[in-house]
C-alpha cells in the first residue's frame, strides 16, 4: 500500500510539472514574435530650423506606427548644402544596406532616387515632387518613390500680402536658383501676384554666399519680400532679416520656423508634423506595403503666422479678421 502511495504521488507530482512546461510553451507561443531590427537611411540636405523639425519628427511618425527606437537603426547624415556631397552620401546609404530611404528637401530626395531604383525612397519636405521629376503622377507612384509633399500655399500667401501690406506694389522674390522647387513656386507666386495687379522682380542665388549682396541690391528696389520654401535661403534666414530689418521691409515667407527667425508673416505648415506624417509612411513600407500602394500625400493649406515684433518695428497693424485666424510665433517686447 505504501508503495502504491508512493508511485501515486510520484505521478501526481509529473503531471503538475509536465501541466507547467505545457502552459509555458502556450504562453510563449501566444506572445508576439518580436520585431525584427530594420534599418532606414536619411539624408537631410541642409541644417536649419524647418529640416530639423521634419527630420524629430520621422521617429517620432515611426513610434507612433510601432517602431521604437530599439526597434529602427537610423542611418543619418548632412550634406549640409554640399551637391557633391548628396551624391556621395546617396550611395552611401544605398550601399550600407537600409532598408528604406529617406530624404529631406528636394535634392536630398533626387540624390536618393539617382542612387537606386531597388530601395523604396520617401520623400519628406517636397512641395514639387512632379516638377522635381521624383514622381510622375501623385496618386500612382509607379517607381520606388513616394512620400510626403507639402505644397506651398502661394495663394494664401499672395492674399495675405495685400490683407497686411496693401500699399506694396512690387514684391522681390529671393530664391536659390539650384532648387527646381524654389523656381517652379516663384513661378506660380509671379504669375498670382500679377493677377493682384502687384509687380515683381525676381532675386535667384547660386548659393548663400551671395545673399548679402544680393539683399543689398534687392533692397533699395522693392517694397516687401517673398521668400518660397527655399533651404538654400532658410539656412541664412537670420542674414537676411537682418538686411530686411535695416530697409524696413517686410519678409513674408512659408513656414513658422522662418518666421522665428526674422521673416514677419507666412502661411506656416507645420514642419514638425509632415515629419510625423513621413515616418508613417515609412513605417507602412517597412510593414511591407508596395510603393505603388501609397499615393504621395498632398498638404496645401497651412495657418496665418505672425512675428508680433517685427509688425511693430514696422508699424504695421495687423486687421482684425487675420489677427482672429493667426497664430503669433513671436510675442512683441
Amino acid at each position: 500500500m505504501k508503495n502504491k502511495a508512493i508511485i501515486g504521488t510520484l505521478a501526481a507530482l509529473v503531471l503538475v510539472v509536465f501541466g507547467a512546461i505545457v502552459y509555458q510553451l502556450g504562453q510563449q507561443s501566444a506572445a508576439p514574435a518580436k520585431k525584427e531590427k530594420v534599418k532606414v537611411g536619411v539624408l537631410q540636405f541642409v541644417t536649419h530650423d524647418a529640416l530639423d523639425a521634419i527630420n524629430d519628427g520621422i521617429s517620432k511618425g515611426l513610434e507612433e506606427s510601432g517602431y521604437s527606437r530599439d526597434d529602427v537603426t537610423i542611418d543619418y547624415v548632412n550634406a549640409e548644402a554640399d551637391q557633391s556631397k548628396i551624391q556621395t552620401m546617396s550611395k552611401q546609404l544605398v550601399a550600407n544596406g537600409n532598408d528604406v530611404l529617406v530624404g529631406i528637401a528636394t535634392p536630398a530626395a533626387q540624390g536618393l532616387a539617382n542612387a537606386t531604383s531597388d530601395i523604396p525612397v520617401i520623400m519628406g519636405g517636397i512641395s514639387d515632387p512632379v516638377g522635381a521629376k521624383l514622381v510622375s503622377d501623385l496618386k500612382k507612384p509607379s517607381g520606388n518613390v513616394t512620400g510626403v509633399s507639402n505644397q506651398v500655399p502661394v495663394a494664401q500667401e499672395v492674399e495675405l500680402i495685400t490683407q497686411l501690406t496693401p500699399d506694396a506694389k512690387k514684391i522681390g522674390i529671393l530664391y536659390a536658383s539650384s532648387e527646381d522647387n524654389s523656381q517652379s513656386q516663384a513661378d506660380k507666386f509671379e504669375s498670382l501676384a500679377k493677377e493682384k495687379g502687384l509687380s515683381i522682380e525676381r532675386f535667384a542665388v547660386p548659393s548663400t554666399n551671395e545673399i548679402t549682396s544680393t539683399m543689398a541690391v534687392m533692397t533699395g528696389k522693392v517694397d516687401a519680400i517673398f521668400i518660397p520654401q527655399d533651404n538654400t535661403i532658410a539656412s541664412a534666414m537670420q542674414t537676411v532679416a537682418a538686411a530686411a530689418q535695416k530697409a524696413k521691409l517686410p519678409v513674408y515667407v512659408v513656414d513658422d520656423s522662418m518666421v522665428k527667425n526674422g521673416g514677419f508673416a507666412a502661411i506656416g505648415q507645420n514642419q514638425f508634423d509632415l515629419g510625423v506624417e513621413t515616418g508613417k509612411m515609412v513605417a507602412q513600407v517597412l510593414d511591407g506595403k508596395a510603393v505603388k500602394d501609397l499615393p504621395v500625400t498632398v498638404v496645401d493649406t497651412g495657418t496665418p503666422t505672425l512675428n508680433m515684433k517685427v509688425a511693430k518695428e514696422l508699424g504695421i497693424t495687423i486687421p482684425e479678421e487675420v489677427m482672429d485666424k493667426s497664430e503669433v510665433s513671436v510675442k512683441a517686447d
